[in-house]
């Protein structure tokens, strides 16, 4: 996506890549074509938008979090296939530490032990993969995100790429100490890892490098911003101040808080993470919370039920009775997230009687949306202490005007939505024009924010609690099956 000073889109193309599942529980993707493609898209958007690579200020780099890449620097070439985030093959190897080694490395990294995030998944590489073991060997091996792979090659690859990744990268590791932000040796040690394969860590916003001329924007352009999807969502909100907020949302819910420069460490089962870090400035914190199935639910009630043929049908559905008749809905298919963490839970429809109709049902799925987002909003109040005011809000599901008035009535709060909701793309390109004096500082960026829609609270304090009291009641019936 290229934007303009005005952080409108001048110009933008996009691509699929293949999603390879070798066995249950495995999620790969091939780091060669990822960079194919990017080269493709590069070339397509500049040509969309009528303009050279040289007409470019600076580039920002965004990417889908912990999934990791190793490749040999000689050659150019992946070593293995990247394996995804999604991806659970670890899980049995982190399940073999001592209750005091995790909570070690939770203190040190606000991380919970889980497979998805990308030190295992470097181990897994080390143990797994002889080409692998050989380049490490010969001192070619080279590990990181896929940012640290775009960059690599972006800045010239086998000829002139630098080896750098950005804090909110490295903090989705497991091996990032949260207050050094630095790679720590007894992680490093933990995980059995080589410090010599890992990138450099850097800001989310400075110039790590030029584009090589002789790649796909054929001239030499400032690299100059990475973050991670969801802190580059923070950015493109405008969330720069302790107490903003922003949840996206998509087949499941990622909420964010900024915590300012307060390490804040979660008793609800939050993650903590780095929000962002402007290249001098001191790092920014956020507690970050995830719902597993908010969208998600919404595509059960049409695959597996078929009371809707598209998911744009439930707004007019859910909207043609005024209440849910006492349903509550908790989908909790794959057990609960934050703040229960069981995921032995089973997902429950209480409060049925004959008068309960597929409308009712309907309403009842987007109130489950709401009230799972208020439950990770409270644990974020509860764990930092900054009261909140207002929500900023992305992703598909904010096109549906009856759930966001929802969301603002559950919650006694203003619920909003931007005018550009390209918000992680716009991020980078925030963090990478702050780095070059494009934008001169965050409050010129807080000027361009523009909201679409803004959905103000019309609930009373007792409606709000009688309703939070019933899904509270149907969690403990979600929860009483397992």
């Amino acid at each position: 996506m290229i934007f303009d000073a005005a952080g409108k889109v001048v110009g933008q193309h996009q691509m699929e890549h293949r999603q390879i599942l070798p066995q249950a529980g495995y999620v790969e993707h091939d780091a060669a074509e990822i960079w194919e493609r990017t080269q493709e898209v590069i070339t397509s958007a500049l040509k969309q938008a009528n303009i050279l690579g040289s007409d470019l200020a600076a580039i920002g780099i965004t990417n889908q979090r912990e999934t990791t890449v190793a490749w040999d620097v000689t050659t150019g070439r992946p070593l293995h296939n990247a394996i995804v985030w999604q991806d659970t093959r670890t899980a049995d190897y982190l399940a073999t530490f001592s209750q005091q080694v995790r909570d070690e490395i939770t203190h040190k990294t606000g991380l919970a032990i889980a497979p998805y995030f990308a030190g295992s998944k470097m181990r897994w590489l080390i143990k797994n993969s002889p080409a692998v073991q050989n380049a490490i060997s010969a001192g070619t091996a080279r590990f990181g995100t896929i940012d640290t792979w775009l960059l690599w090659n972006l800045s010239g690859g086998v000829r002139s790429g630098v080896h750098f990744t950005d804090v909110t990268n490295a903090s989705r590791t497991l091996l990032m100490n949260l207050e050094t932000l630095q790679w720590d040796n007894q992680l490093l040690e933990q995980f059995e890892i080589p410090r010599s394969v890992l990138p450099e860590i850097k800001s989310s916003s400075e110039i790590y490098a030029a584009t090589d001329p002789h790649g796909p924007l054929g001239s030499a352009v400032p690299i100059a911003g990475i973050l991670g999807d969801q802190h580059a969502a923070m950015v493109g909100q405008v969330c720069f101040d302790r107490g903003e907020s922003k949840t996206t949302y998509g087949t499941g819910n990622f909420a964010l808080l900024n915590t300012g420069t307060d390490i804040v460490r979660s008793k609800n089962g939050l993650l903590t993470t780095v929000c962002y870090k402007f290249g001098d400035q001191p790092a920014m914190y956020a507690l970050e919370g995830s719902v597993a199935v908010t969208g998600s639910a919404i595509q059960w009630l049409r695959d597996q039920l078929g009371i809707i043929n598209h998911a744009a049908e439930t707004e007019a559905l859910a909207s043609s009775v005024t209440d849910t008749a006492g349903i509550y809905f908790v989908p909790a298919f794959s057990g609960l997230f934050a703040p229960y963490w069981r995921s032995d839970a089973r997902g429950v429809i209480v409060g049925l009687t004959r008068a309960a109709t597929k409308a009712h049902l309907a309403r009842a799925a987007l109130e489950a949306i709401c009230y799972q987002t208020r439950d990770v909003m409270d644990a974020m109040v509860a764990d930092s202490g900054v009261p909140m005011t207002e929500m900023r809000v992305d992703g598909g599901i904010t096109a549906n005007s009856l759930c966001m008035q929802m969301q603002a009535d559950i919650m006694g709060i203003d619920i909003t939505r931007p005018l550009i909701t390209e918000t992680t793309a716009l991020g980078a390109a925030y963090a990478a024009g702050l780095a070059i004096g494009f934008w001169k500082d965050t409050d010129e960026l807080k000027k361009q924010w523009q909201q679409s829609r803004r959905w103000n609270p019309t609930s009373t304090a007792a409606e709000r609690q009688e309703g939070y009291a019933g899904w509270k009641k149907a969690i403990e019936r979600t929860l009483n099956w397992a």
